[in-house]
């Protein structure tokens, strides 16, 4: 399937958001790890949350969570904690996620967990049974979600868990995110050091959550706004969090160097509310980032600078290597059929100083599984006039109806095979 956009003449919306599937996520492990029956509401709608509800809801002996990288370590570590033997495994692209140094911790604290295949990677067989728990030391700067699926269970151990990170600390935003959920379902774990977290033994509590929505997909409005001309263009997002925990909810300090303002209706913490964005001025020549602690904006802003005419360094990428799909070589080969060329400074930087090449003259762009390069890339349609992308059915891995919404503000988008 292939989509062509082009452009609204004007930007004035009003855009209701996927719940977070971060939050959803935590909380569907946390509330199954209470025991209760008190779902989570406003549950997140993305395949990634789909799958783990059904994992939940059925247990069966194979359980595929698709492409769903943060199913894969949550249930994996979950399935580690409660009694069955299950074998959890996933899409090709997922059978190629390393998910070794998790695997690892878990076997560390007594887990029974076989790899099925290639050793470091899925599929694993995995007997479920309680674990002491203890000290444990675990590589920071590989993925925040092997230590958000260790803390979330850490509680129902029987000496709980004492976790030092070594290496320097990834998506640290993440890990308070999974913290801060814990705190609210009655469990109390922080922060002993500035690389260690101790969560004593304990019962979490059943209790009503709503989830908020989701800053991430938020990313994709602000830079709508950032590539229209119209100072003044508008987006509302209602269900947003002025205090969010959410790491991507920096999206709204990134692009406030690109001209974008953030007001709320409601500024009292832990509200929900509407979170206008408006189109301003903007002044600024290059742009230098280091997005360890928010890799899931990395594209957003890889797209929409070069498009601007902003040079910009961005760092902390390493992550993005290891993702749906190399991102860093994804990313360069499709902003090279727009005409620029990016440089790969090193395994975790990319740049872009101006260079240009003789741009495609329709372009369209490959997804490569992955719904983070079509939602990035859609909103350049504003600038370029019209764009063509490849698979655009990849975007229901975290927001489903992105294209609705698109049809919503005013893009027309045709689906041309």
């Amino acid at each position: 399937m292939q989509y062509t956009i082009t452009p609204p003449r004007h930007v004035d919306t009003r855009i209701q958001l996927p719940a977070s599937k971060s939050i959803s996520n935590r909380a569907l492990i946390i509330h199954a790890l209470t025991g209760g029956n008190i779902t989570p509401a406003n549950l997140s709608d993305c395949d990634d949350t789909e799958v783990i509800i059904r994992a939940l809801a059925h247990r069966p002996e194979v359980i595929d969570i698709k492409a769903a990288g943060t199913a894969m370590r949550f249930m994996t570590a979950y399935l580690s904690v409660t009694e069955g033997e299950h074998t959890i495994t996933g899409t090709e692209r997922m059978k190629h996620r390393p998910i070794g140094v998790l695997v690892d911790a878990l076997r560390y604290l007594g887990a029974e967990i076989e790899y099925a295949g290639e050793k470091g990677f899925p599929p694993l067989r995995i007997r479920g049974r309680q674990l002491e728990g203890g000290r444990l030391e675990i590589p920071g700067n590989v993925s925040s979600q092997y230590i958000s699926a260790l803390l979330m269970i850490a509680p129902i151990l029987t000496k709980g868990l004492e976790m030092k990170l070594t290496g320097g600390i990834v998506s640290r935003p993440y890990i308070d995110l999974t913290l801060h959920l814990m705190h609210q379902f009655g469990v109390s774990a922080e922060w002993t050091d500035i690389d260690s977290i101790t969560v004593k033994p304990q019962p979490y509590r059943q209790r009503p959550y709503t989830i908020e929505n989701d800053w991430t997909a938020a990313s994709y409005w602000y830079e709508v706004l950032a590539l229209t001309d119209e100072l003044g263009s508008k987006v509302v997002l209602p269900g947003m969090m002025d205090g969010s925990r959410q790491g991507d909810s920096a999206v709204r300090y990134i692009f406030s160097l690109l001209g974008i303002k953030t007001a709320f209706a409601d500024r009292e913490a832990d509200r929900l509310t509407d979170a206008t964005l408006t189109r301003h001025s903007r002044m600024l020549n290059r742009m230098d980032y280091d997005f360890t602690n928010q890799p899931d904006l990395a594209q957003t802003l890889i797209a929409t600078c070069p498009v601007l005419g902003i040079p910009f360094h961005f760092t902390g990428l390493g992550s993005l290597r290891i993702k749906e799909t190399d991102r860093i070589e994804a990313m360069k080969t499709e902003m090279e059929k727009l005409g620029y060329i990016l440089h790969a400074d090193s395994g975790t930087e990319l740049s872009w100083e101006g260079d240009r090449c003789e741009p495609a003259a329709q372009p369209v762009i490959d997804t490569y599984e992955d719904h983070r390069m079509a939602m990035s890339f859609a909103p350049l349609a504003i600038r370029l006039g019209r764009i063509g992308i490849n698979h655009p059915e990849v975007v229901s891995k975290s927001y489903p109806h992105y294209w609705n919404d698109l049809r919503k503000a005013g893009f027309h988008i045709v689906q041309t095979d």
